[in-house]
C-alpha cells in the first residue's frame, strides 16, 4: 500500500510537468528506423519483384524426326550385316541379309538417316516383324539436336513456349561442366501413348521408362548453339564437355516456369 500512495502522488505532484517526454532512447530510434526502412523494401519488392520456380521431367537427346524401328520383311537367318551403327543410310539401302527358303532378301532403310543400334548379328536368326535396327531420321548430316522431355499432364500445362531450360546430361557430370542450355519449342496438346512414344524414339524400353506415371505430355526443346564449345552448343560453363553430345543421351531438364509476384501468393 505504501509503494501504491507514492506513485500516486508522484503522478498528482505537478513539479515535473515541464520535463519533456523522452519516446525513445537513442538505439530504440535506430532499431526503430531499421525496421521501418526493412519493412518499406519488402513492401516494395512485394509489389514489384519476382519469384520463379523450376519443374524437372526426364527426357532424352534426339532430332527433331525422331527414329524408327526397322523390322524384319522376311524369317530366316542373316547372313550378312552390311553396315555398322553410326552408319548413314538412304532409302532403300539394304543393312542386311536374310537366307530364306526362296533365297537370300535384303533389308532395307525405308527412310534416311543413320543407324543408331543393330539389334541383328551374323548368324542370328529372325523371325518376320522382328526388330533388326534404330534408323535416326536425319535429312542433313548437321541437322541439330534437340531434347524431348516428358511431362505428366499438371506439370506441362505450366510450362510456356520459349522458356528457358537447363538440361542435365547424363554423359557430362553437372559439377564439372554446367548444364545444357535450351528454350520449349512446343509443348503436346493432348497425351502421348507408350507405343507412340516408342514409335518416334524407336526404343520401347525408353518409352516405358517415360510411360511410368502415366501418359505424358511431350516437351521439344531446342539447343541453344555456340561456336565457343566442343559440342557446339551453349553451356553454363564456359566451354562444355570436351566431347559432343550424341544422340539418345538421357537428360533430366529444369524448366523455367512464369515468374509470379509474391503479392499473388498474399491476396485471395
Amino acid at each position: 500500500m505504501e509503494f501504491r500512495q507514492k506513485a500516486l502522488s508522484k503522478l498528482q505532484s505537478p513539479e515535473e510537468l515541464d520535463v519533456p517526454v523522452r519516446f525513445a532512447r537513442p538505439p530504440g530510434r535506430l532499431v526503430l528506423v531499421v525496421t521501418v526502412v526493412v519493412m518499406a523494401i519488402a513492401s516494395f519488392w512485394a509489389l514489384t519483384g519476382t519469384v520463379s520456380s523450376k519443374q524437372s521431367a526426364p527426357g532424352i537427346l534426339t532430332r527433331a524426326e525422331g527414329s524408327y524401328l526397322l523390322q524384319s520383311p522376311v524369317a530366316g537367318q542373316v547372313t550378312d550385316v552390311l553396315v555398322e551403327e553410326g552408319t548413314s543410310v538412304s532409302t532403300g539401302t539394304a543393312l542386311l541379309t536374310v537366307r530364306t527358303e526362296q533365297g537370300d532378301r535384303p533389308v532395307r532403310a525405308v527412310a534416311d538417316g543413320r543407324v543408331t543400334t543393330l539389334f541383328a548379328r551374323m548368324g542370328s536368326v529372325v523371325t518376320t516383324g522382328a526388330d533388326v535396327a534404330t534408323v535416326e531420321r536425319v535429312t542433313r548430316a548437321d541437322d541439330p539436336l534437340v531434347a524431348m522431355l516428358y511431362m505428366t499432364g499438371d506439370s506441362a500445362s505450366t510450362v510456356r513456349v520459349g522458356a528457358q531450360v537447363d538440361l542435365s546430361v547424363q554423359s557430362a557430370p553437372r559439377s564439372r561442366f554446367g548444364v545444357l542450355r535450351g528454350r520449349v519449342k512446343a509443348v503436346g496438346r493432348a497425351p502421348q501413348t507408350q507405343a507412340q512414344i516408342g514409335n518416334f524414339l524407336g526404343d520401347s524400353g525408353l518409352a516405358a521408362q517415360f510411360s511410368r506415371q502415366g501418359n505424358p505430355i511431350a516437351v521439344l526443346v531446342t539447343l541453344e548453339r555456340s561456336t565457343a564449345t566442343r559440342s557446339g552448343y551453349a553451356w553454363s560453363s564456359a566451354d562444355g564437355p570436351p566431347n559432343p553430345v550424341d544422340s539418345g543421351t538421357p537428360v533430366t531438364g529444369a524448366v523455367h516456369l512464369s515468374e509470379q509476384r509474391p503479392v499473388d501468393w498474399l491476396l485471395p
